[in-house]
């Protein structure tokens, strides 16, 4: 059976997180899911990094264990600082290989931040220096940049970005091997920028409650242990790394351009159209993942990378029943037929990816069924996100919608 890792998630000391989010319920939600490997988040965190070191055992190199659930020692820093005249705002993943190490991260990032603050700590110390200094504590370090496209945190951010990877880390850049691409863009998207062919591209759900783990993950062959996982990021290893599981990226927050407060939503020609101003107050427009894109990108739409590991787009089951159902997702009877549905047949994952059709057919009620086999056969629309407000899919073909015209099609 494949092995399924979430290398970036929070803690509950992370802002606007749940409570929720302990060594218990991420293990707990990580069964269900069917995820094999957490990151462990927040290392930076004392109080966190305190209850990591209680509650979990040492299992191999590198690797941590509890309740069967493998994890990796992940944090996510915010690097803001000012470079060749403007205010950058890039966040990282950094991955440790032990506590030890993890403690000497902390030690010299302490310097120029309060880990104490935010589980996601804000530091002022450039990318390219962060990333020196980590490598002399120790060369099994991992830095992956975060959600790449993000607007507003990101290595590659309409707002505070850079348009080359070698602009932020400078001479680090060849240490710098694998990139996040983020819930609004998927592998497509970025294989369009041949600058980024040498990296490999992974996916993680960033969750901020239990529930949410695993929205975006990485598929491996089989179980990987630390050094296997830093060989395959370094190789680009197809053999061993699967595919990537996606959110469609329209149903990202910053897909497309907009402006939250006056509810405009607008495709990139749109808002080039309108000089990129909100057609309705006048104000700048956010500008999103898909107009960052097209605006570096230097092949067409639908190229292929044939040396790049796949990916699915997918839908978490949650949405699908809630949509069958045609009620929120957090209904107390959508939950109830969540968790009946992975009591009687599998992890979500055993059920959204490896179930054979004709048993979901078999097993699941009509409409779920369906909505599983659409989401698989990529049948969904979706009305694209923008400016901080999620995308909305739609799965089942009989229903309408008031903005239709602006649905992207699969």
């Amino acid at each position: 059976m494949p092995y399924i890792a979430d290398l970036h998630v929070h803690s509950k000391y992370s802002r606007a997180t749940s409570p929720d989010m302990d060594v218990e319920n991420l293990s707990k939600w990580a069964k269900i899911k069917g995820i094999g490997m957490l990151g462990s988040g927040d290392f930076t965190h004392p109080a966190w990094l305190k209850e990591l070191k209680t509650k979990l055992a040492e299992k191999e190199y590198g690797i941590y264990a509890h309740n069967d659930i493998d994890y990796i020692l992940s944090t996510e820093v915010s690097n803001i600082y000012f470079k060749n005249g403007r205010v950058r705002k890039i966040h990282n993943i950094i991955i440790a290989p032990s506590f030890a190490v993890a403690d000497e991260i902390n030690k010299m990032l302490a310097e120029y931040g309060s880990l104490e603050s935010d589980g996601r700590p804000i530091l002022s110390i450039e990318c390219d220096k962060m990333a020196r200094a980590l490598r002399k504590i120790s060369k099994e370090i991992m830095i992956i940049p975060a959600h790449i496209w993000t607007p507003h945190f990101s290595l590659f951010g309409s707002n505070s970005g850079f348009d080359k990877i070698e602009e932020c880390f400078e001479d680090e850049s060849a240490h710098i091997t694998a990139l996040e691409t983020g819930l609004s863009s998927d592998p497509p998207m970025n294989w369009r920028l041949s600058s980024l062919d040498k990296y490999t591209l992974v996916s993680n759900s960033d969750a901020h409650s239990p529930s949410k783990i695993g929205r975006e993950a990485n598929v491996f062959r089989e179980k990987i242990g630390y050094r296997e996982l830093k060989e395959i990021l370094e190789k680009k290893d197809r053999e061993r790394f699967l595919y990537t599981i996606e959110f469609f990226p329209e149903e990202g927050k910053y897909h497309w351009d907009g402006h939250r407060n006056c509810e405009a939503r607008l495709s990139p020609g749109e808002a080039k159209n309108v000089n990129y101003r909100c057609p309705h107050c006048g104000k700048k427009l956010t500008i999103g993942v898909m107009n960052r894109v097209e605006h570096l990108a230097d092949r067409a739409e639908n190229f292929v990378l044939e040396s790049a590991p796949g990916y699915r787009n997918l839908v978490p089951l949650i949405e699908i029943i809630a949509d069958s159902m045609g009620v929120g997702k957090e209904s107390l009877g959508v939950g109830r037929e969540y968790h009946s549905l992975v009591q009687r047949l599998g992890s979500e994952f055993d059920i959204l990816l490896y179930m054979p059709k004709e048993e979901i057919l078999k097993m699941c009620p009509p409409k779920i069924a369906n909505g599983i086999i659409n989401v698989r056969e990529g049948r969904v629309r979706v009305l694209p996100g923008y400016d901080g407000v999620y995308g909305t899919i739609e799965i089942f073909s009989e229903g309408s919608h008031k903005e239709d015209k602006q649905m992207t099609f699969f």
